[in-house]
């Protein structure tokens, strides 16, 4: 004889998570999971996607449940209003969504992949609103590095659990310190809510979204690198004419120039 058991909500929508990621086969598209915002604020979330969908139009859907939610941007079709923003970057096989005017009903999203002669493919994410302070959030989520030097980040928090360090689709560092694509990275406590990362060493191919990661709360950062530029320094000609009066032997007065030609340096 069979038992009936019922389901909660959350339960029920962990089994149709479940259920789509073994009809797809593959998990095609990788984005953060939790985001801590603050309400009026925005918020860019990265989306890394297979390079076989490259050429496919991207989207956002807003929506708790896969199966009915709304198109609120996509590559091909800007949002009217500017709530949302969308950017491909073909290059690095991430398309990036900007939130503006975060507000409480902001809350579940997807990152989506429209498949021809198919089923769209997506990847869910939660936004945390509130009205104070994030739980986990940068002083900038968009930074500029220099090439061959080092960059600090600040991660800011107030809830507890593992700090974590990631590349979008690459590994993390969990410890004080260790690699991400052979570049190094360390991490410190500097005081009990703030932890840095530094990446030394940085080359162009550095370049790309990380996020910061404290407990189950991520905050993406998009780090962009670029060649340091030395100082030039230029040099002017002066000209300077002096006088010079002479007494001939005749008991004339002659005068003639002396002209000296000097640098200076700028």
């Amino acid at each position: 004889m069979f038992e009936v058991y019922s389901l909660t909500g959350m339960a029920a929508h962990l089994i149709i998570l479940l259920l789509f990621s073994v009809l797809k086969g593959v998990h095609s598209i990788t984005t953060v999971s939790k985001v801590s915002v603050k309400a009026g604020q925005s918020i860019s979330i990265p989306c890394l996607y297979e390079s076989q969908y490259k050429n496919h139009v991207k989207y956002l859907c807003e929506g708790y449940y896969w199966r009915n939610c709304n198109d609120a941007v996509k590559t091909n079709k800007p949002d009217a209003l500017g709530k949302y923003l969308i950017s491909d970057d073909k290059k690095l096989n991430i398309f990036t969504v900007t939130i503006n005017q975060l507000t409480y009903e902001n809350t579940d999203y997807w990152c989506v992949v429209e498949i021809n002669n198919g089923p769209d493919d997506g990847q869910y994410f939660q936004l945390s609103v509130s009205s104070g302070t994030p739980s986990l959030y940068v002083d900038h989520q968009r930074i500029t590095g220099y090439i061959g030097e080092s960059i600090t980040i600040r991660c800011h928090h107030s809830n507890s659990g593992e700090i974590k360090w990631c590349r979008l689709g690459r590994n993390c560092v969990t410890g004080s310190s260790g690699s991400i694509d052979g570049t190094t990275v360390t991490a410190h406590m500097r005081d009990p809510n703030v932890f840095t990362v530094t990446m030394s060493g940085l080359k162009s191919e550095d370049s790309g979204w990380y996020w910061c990661a404290k407990g189950d709360i991520q905050i993406p950062v998009y780090l962009k690198l670029i060649t340091t530029t030395t100082p030039t320094t230029s040099t002017t000609t002066s000209t300077i004419s002096t006088t010079i009066h002479t007494v001939a032997k005749n008991g004339t007065m002659e005068q003639g120039k002396n002209s000296t030609v000097g640098e200076n340096k700028q």
